[in-house]
């Protein structure tokens, strides 16, 4: 049953009159941060009110608004709001986890003294706005204007450092997601209204399963592929990794609730409610997708081991585990479909705990490479702790939120008799362990002293192992908080690369004496010759200034401020009483891996499970 309501409306509503308010706000900080929290705890409040409702069968649509009229036909073109149970999973999902990053945002922003600071919140709230706006989208027009708008709303958080490296990045991310998968969807929405004659769900899937195969399966193609992008299905991720220059709330924004989410969101609405389950197996394009899907788990997997930039090695992981939403649907199952739309609030609350870890650990002790955190779980054992639970999570262990929805998923495969897939599911968790366990291993058991080198896998398609691959010199270098391409970013501060016998360097930086990626000889040599040159320098400085310290950076005095124990020394042990750092981020982390725990043990409490059972009930399979 259908009601006429405002509440799709106003939740879409609330965060972009938010906006204003943060604006006229800037003067203001804590006014201003205070309107972000104020507006997520009203679009959540907003959007849980539909919750009883939609779990009864109903769904709240708001007036739609015609604005193009095809000539000599019935059909228009109309921008429609329509809150159902697929929607407010996603909106619910959103809004609740926007409450915990606001918090969490304004205490990195004021932690690290932040420049635009108005226009970060600000182009937050935007992205808010524009993700519950695909999330209530009743068509798929409706759906293509707010994915490319929330393309718009977040590039500013991309290239929020306002660097070279921060805009290209932006670039990238807009020539992916805007102007690449855009186009494709806008190409399929298109493709899908000449067939159908309208681009509602639910109303296309009997035109679609009747039409021409061909044209039938090159619309699903362009949608999958258009939505795949956000999605991050290979090979059209490398946005993903290189997005991660942004700031941490950014990241978990990306990667846990709005931009990645939107794109999986496209798929789910394509698989269930464009076409529909069976009318994708008549077409036989379902393989296709579940084949693009598995290949993403298992390689972006094992590229993940190789990443010694906590972030970019979480960036890998996201990439792997959105294929397994997107597996879930191609699989066509009922209990399949289950564990993919279950592993959407899953995957969402333990990548956020994870990010917001990497976040917080950046902030209070400046290091972003796992090669320098052995130890950590003395000075960060809250947050580390937490990011323990969510990395079990994510490997499938029991008791947290990744096991159910990997379960349903094993299951789903194995009812669908694609064993194939089962067995794709089984070894990504095995790879999840390989690069989660020794983040955890390190903090907590290992000293800076006598830590292995890290990643695991080192070179190319994984290489050498350990200390045969020390003499390998670094790779492109990762800006502060972010990932790189500039060779040189961190020249300055780093004294050497290895050197010729093949030991290790003894650089500053821990991940230039443990490097991870591959470089050819030549470049190899060429960095050999520099880093010679600046020790030389370096050491004729110290010599001549010994008494003034002057070889002593800016970046270890921070560093030595935070408690940061690095290669030379032990972490300063705060105990467990959450003297880390503020609660403005410690609190977030813990509300946010507990949810993750909640949604693990007792998923039906959650709410989540119940709006899923719902969606497949009304499916076709």
């Amino acid at each position: 049953m259908v009601e006429q309501s405002l509440r799709p409306l106003a939740a879409v509503l609330v965060s972009a009159v938010a906006i204003v308010l943060i604006v006229a706000s800037y003067r203001h900080p804590n006014i201003r941060d205070s309107w972000s929290v104020a507006a997520a705890v009203a679009k959540f409040g907003i959007v849980a009110s539909m919750v009883p409702g939609v779990l009864g069968g109903e769904s709240y649509r708001a007036p739609a608004l015609e604005f193009a009229r095809i000539p000599g036909t019935d059909s228009s073109l109309t921008l429609a709001l329509e809150a159902d149970a697929l929607g407010v999973l996603f909106a619910l999902l959103a809004s609740l986890l926007w409450i915990f990053t606001s918090f969490y945002a304004v205490g990195y922003m004021r932690g690290l003294d932040e420049h635009a600071q108005t226009r970060f919140f600000a182009s937050f709230a935007a992205s808010l706005s524009a993700a519950v706006g695909i999330a209530f989208a009743a068509n798929l027009v409706t759906i293509f204007l707010f994915y490319e708008l929330l393309s718009v709303a977040t590039y500013p958080l991309v290239a929020h450092d306002e660097d070279g490296e921060a805009r290209a990045a932006g670039r990238k991310y807009l020539t992916y997601t805007f102007f690449g998968g855009g186009v494709l969807v806008l190409a399929g929405t298109v493709l899908v209204f000449v067939l159908a004659g309208t681009t509602d769900f639910g109303a296309t899937a009997q035109a679609l399963g009747n039409a021409d195969p061909t044209l039938a399966k090159a619309a699903f193609a362009l949608l999958a592929a258009g939505f795949g992008v956000k999605a991050g299905l290979m090979p059209l991720h490398s946005w993903l990794p290189d997005a991660m220059v942004a700031p941490t709330p950014v990241s978990g924004l990306l990667h846990a609730v709005a931009v990645v989410k939107s794109g999986v969101f496209g798929i789910a609405r394509l698989v269930l409610e464009v076409y529909s389950p069976a009318v994708v197996a008549d077409l036989g394009v379902g393989i296709y997708l579940a084949a693009v899907a598995a290949f993403t788990i298992l390689v972006s997997s094992i590229i993940a081991l190789r990443q010694d930039h906590l972030k970019r090695r979480l960036a890998y992981s996201t990439v792997s585990q959105l294929s397994y939403i997107v597996l879930g649907l191609a699989l066509l199952g009922p209990t399949a479909v289950k564990g993919g739309l279950l592993h959407i609030p899953a995957h969402a609350f333990m990548k956020l705990t994870l990010f917001f870890c990497a976040g917080f650990i950046h902030v209070e002790t400046h290091t972003d490479y796992i090669s320098e955190m052995d130890g950590i779980g003395e000075r960060m054992p809250l947050t580390m702790a937490a990011f323990a639970v969510a990395a079990a999570g994510m490997a499938g262990i029991p008791l947290v939120a990744g096991f159910v929805s990997k379960w349903f998923l094993l299951i789903g495969a194995v009812e669908v008799e694609q064993t194939i897939f089962a067995v794709a599911l089984l070894v990504s968790g095995i790879l999840n362990i390989a690069y989660f366990w020794p983040i955890v291993y390190g903090a907590f058991f290992e000293s800076p002293g006598d830590a292995d080198s890290k990643p695991l896998l080192e070179g190319p398609i994984g290489g050498r192992f350990g200390a045969a691959a020390a003499g390998t010199t670094g790779g492109p270098a990762v800006a502060t908080d972010g990932v790189g391409n500039g060779a040189d970013d961190r020249s300055d501060d780093s004294a050497s690369a290895s050197d010729d016998s093949g030991g290790s360097s003894t650089g500053t930086y821990a991940v230039d004496r443990n490097p991870s990626d591959h470089l050819s000889a030549e470049e190899q040599e060429r960095r050999r010759e520099e880093a010679a040159e600046a020790e030389a320098a370096a050491d004729a400085e110290a010599d001549a200034e010994d008494d003034s310290h002057a070889d002593t950076d800016h970046h270890d005095v921070v560093h030595d401020e935070h408690g940061h124990g690095g290669t030379t020394g032990d972490w300063e042990a705060v105990g467990w009483t959450g003297k880390e750092g503020t609660w403005l981020m410690l609190g977030p982390i813990l509300a946010v891996a507990a949810g993750a725990i909640v949604l693990g043990v007792v998923p039906y409490q959650a709410v989540f499970l119940h709006l899923i059972e719902e969606i497949v009930a009304g499916v076709s399979f």
